[in-house]
């Protein structure tokens, strides 16, 4: 009677230890499935693009990178550097947002994107500023940099001055205030033309991490959808369509700089905020103007879901 008791408990012993094993098993498959998931994600994720970085921005995380250290043409998110001096030029003291700025022959021929300046055209230089960050107008980025430095030669010598103390590596160079292939603007008299500008991915994005936290309120401006400016009788249209109501709409971006020219192919620095987490994405190379949505949406949901 005892060996047939003690044989029970063996046996209801045994029962609930395989069980608890069965279970821990599980558990491990079922946890290490799901982490092998999160490391196909970002180990596997392929981008139509040249290049590309994904940062959280408020830890500085690398998330995902590709060819992020090879340095390519920015075409317009180049720009965020001219913003940056602008800014700074501002808060200094040196002009102000309501300064008066002549456009000219220069900025009034200059081609890509443009706001409308004729030579002789008087502006403000917020209004100049709106139009160059949310239509990325070449006019107008022409127009700031000629006012704050006297010639756009001198500002590029800014615009690299500055990209060396916030420490953007070599690789990185300024050749204009626009963006640029240097053969578009050669004969243009007053031009900056002697080198192209080249930018990292990772360059790209650090400048734009630096941008937004010393200048946060630059996103009040780069999340608006439209600008309204006297050149025009109608609003130029924001070129980030991924901001609310436009074709590529993703929850919580709010900026930053698109970029486009033949050399370049098709580029965008994005940011979005969603909760207490904040992404910076650069896409670099793209073939169209929206796969460079497509492909940033991608990283997006990588850095949100990780």
């Amino acid at each position: 009677m005892n060996t047939i008791k003690v044989t029970y408990k063996r046996s209801y012993t045994g029962f609930i230890m395989s069980i608890a094993a069965i279970v821990v098993i599980a558990a491990i498959v079922f946890f290490g499935v799901e982490v092998l998931k999160k490391w196909i994600q970002a180990d596997e994720l392929y981008l139509h693009s040249e290049s590309a970085i994904l940062i959280d921005a408020k830890s500085g995380e690398v998330i995902f990178q590709k060819n992020a250290d090879v340095a390519y043409p920015p075409a317009s998110m180049s720009k965020m550097m001219t913003e940056l001096i602008v800014l700074e030029a501002v808060l200094t003291g040196n002009f102000n947002w309501y300064d008066q700025v002549i456009a000219s022959d220069y900025a009034a021929n200059i081609p890509g994107a443009r706001m409308g300046l004729h030579n002789g055209d008087v502006l403000t230089i917020r209004e100049l500023f709106e139009s160059m960050t949310i239509y990325s107008a070449n006019d107008a980025a022409v127009a700031l940099a000629e006012h704050i430095a006297g010639s756009e030669s001198a500002f590029v010598q800014l615009m690299n001055d500055k990209a060396a103390r916030i420490g953007l590596s070599e690789k990185t160079i300024f050749g204009n205030a626009s963006g640029l292939s240097k053969e578009d603007i050669a004969s243009l008299k007053g031009s900056s033309h002697i080198e192209d500008t080249l930018m990292t991915a990772k360059d790209t994005a650090m400048l734009a991490g630096y941008l937004m936290g010393k200048f946060p309120e630059v996103l009040a401006v780069t999340s608006r959808g439209s600008v309204k400016v006297s050149t025009q009788k109608h609003q130029l249209e924001a070129t980030n369509l991924m901001l609310a109501n436009k074709p590529h709409a993703y929850p919580g971006n709010d900026g930053l700089k698109t970029g486009y020219t033949p050399n370049a192919g098709y580029c965008f620095t994005g940011t979005a905020k969603q909760g207490d987490k904040r992404l910076i994405s650069v896409v670099m190379g793209a073939d169209s103007k929206n796969t460079r949505f497509v492909e940033t949406k991608k990283l997006y949901e990588l850095g949100f879901a990780k």
